[in-house]
């Protein structure tokens, strides 16, 4: 029986030792690294769901291409063995991928960077998938059994999301897990300059209610009342049928957490049952302080108005994670005090702050390649979002490395977090008490 070993690279990275320290001891980073880290890959067990028999598969979650996780995968008897990395963590899904190929194990090697990178990943693996998984699957199975598997995977048009099948959620075996990963649209309708999921996947799109209904049914087999994070770059953005996601969601008697852009708060007509369908917290992109990054459509718009929607989202009993960047350009040490007092004297109830990151195949890699502007000798495993990875236009590599550690140690202090729970503790009290 051919069998296929799925292998998500996860888990938060960061290499600079100061701030490995700090996420250790910080309690609002090392929180939510933890959630990060306990993410099932949805991506591979979308694949795994859509994989016809005589196939078998396992799920083999690593952070590291170490040799015990060589030795798991292989004691599978493997026919492929699928790997999925995003960019900080690629460097070791190589390694592995190099590892297996010694053994006679063909690798195709999907993801993010491969998407940006073809050429690159191509170079440590059988075969890459350059765009989305789905249309290509069955293409890469049939190579696999006729011995032809090898070279770049492209697919030649976008994967229809009403045609997605339910994920293998049963791969993940009996260990409990705190959320799980539900997506119901995939990319975004704006490409800011940062973003590399918005586009590089395919235009955006969303998954008909029938099709969540069917992965909600599927996840409570699992948990009667799971937790959820969905994986969309924007939820609420452009749905028609909002009224009966929100509905599905309430009556799945679910918990979640989304992203979604500032205008929803200017939406009175999706806040009424926001907090009822199960929403506890929805992370907006406020983005720079200093400086207005190309690509954000409709997402423009002066601070104050921003934080007006904020406020109108957290009475609605819906805390907003407000996420900040650091470093773009213009950011100096002055800049990021005031953005130091903004937060600490902010309404939100919870934060996150993250360097400004040039990943490969957004407009803002794009431009600093252009300029001359990314540090030569760090390479991919640098690109964790708290590395800093190219050259400021107004501080020094080390000034912003600073000035980076300097805000985490003020937002995420002993008194500014127990601030923010405090918060939180009272949005999520007087939600209870209207619902």
């Amino acid at each position: 029986m051919p069998h296929i070993a799925f292998v998500p690279m996860s888990g938060l990275r960061v290499r600079e030792d100061e701030l490995l320290e700090m996420g250790m001891t910080l309690p609002g980073l090392k929180r939510r690294a933890d959630a990060l880290s306990e993410l099932p890959a949805l991506g591979l067990l979308t694949l795994a769901g859509m994989t016809p028999e005589p196939w078998s598969c396992s799920l083999h979650e690593t952070s590291r291409a170490t040799k015990q996780a060589v030795e798991e995968i292989i004691a599978t008897h493997p026919t492929l063995v699928a790997v999925s990395a995003l960019t900080a963590s690629v460097l070791d899904a190589y390694q592995l991928s190099r590892a297996l190929n010694a053994g006679g194990v063909p690798t195709v090697i999907g993801g993010l960077h491969a998407t940006a990178c073809p050429d690159d990943a191509i170079q440590h693996c059988t075969a890459a998938v350059a765009g989305e998984g789905e249309p290509v699957w069955h293409q890469v199975l049939g190579d696999v059994r006729g011995g032809q598997l090898g070279g770049i995977y492209r697919p030649t048009r976008p994967f229809d999301l009403c045609q997605a099948p339910v994920p293998r959620f049963d791969l993940l075996g009996e260990r409990r897990r705190p959320r799980f990963l539900l997506q119901t649209e995939r990319g975004c309708p704006f490409a800011c300059e940062f973003c590399g999921a918005s586009r590089l996947l395919g235009p955006f799109r969303e998954k008909s209610i029938e099709k969540i209904g069917d992965e909600l049914a599927a996840l409570r087999q699992f948990d009667s009342s799971p937790w959820l994070e969905l994986a969309d770059d924007n939820t609420f953005a452009n749905r028609s049928d909002v009224d009966q996601l929100l509905d599905l969601l309430r009556q799945a008697n679910v918990r979640y957490f989304t992203e979604s852009d500032w205008r929803l708060g200017e939406r009175p007509e999706v806040l009424k049952g926001l907090a009822a369908s199960g929403c506890r917290q929805v992370l907006v992109g406020i983005e720079s302080m200093v400086f207005r990054y190309p690509g954000m459509g409709a997402k423009q718009a002066e601070l104050d108005r921003m934080m007006d929607a904020v406020s109108a989202v957290q009475e609605a009993g819906v805390v907003v994670n407000g996420c900040f960047i650091v470093g773009a350009d213009g950011e100096t040490d002055e800049s990021l005090d005031r953005l130091v007092a903004f937060i600490l004297e902010s309404p939100l109830a919870e934060v996150q702050i993250t360097l400004q990151t040039p990943f490969p195949g957004t407009m803002l890699y794009n431009r600093l390649v252009q300029q001359g502007r990314l540090i030569e000798d760090r390479d991919w495993s640098h690109f964790t979002l708290f590395d800093v990875t190219y050259r400021p236009d107004a501080m020094t590599v080390e000034q912003l490395e600073a000035g980076f550690r300097r805000v985490l140690r003020a937002v995420f202090s002993p008194a500014a977090s127990e601030r923010r729970s405090q918060l939180r503790k009272s949005i999520w009290h007087q939600a209870g008490e209207r619902i």
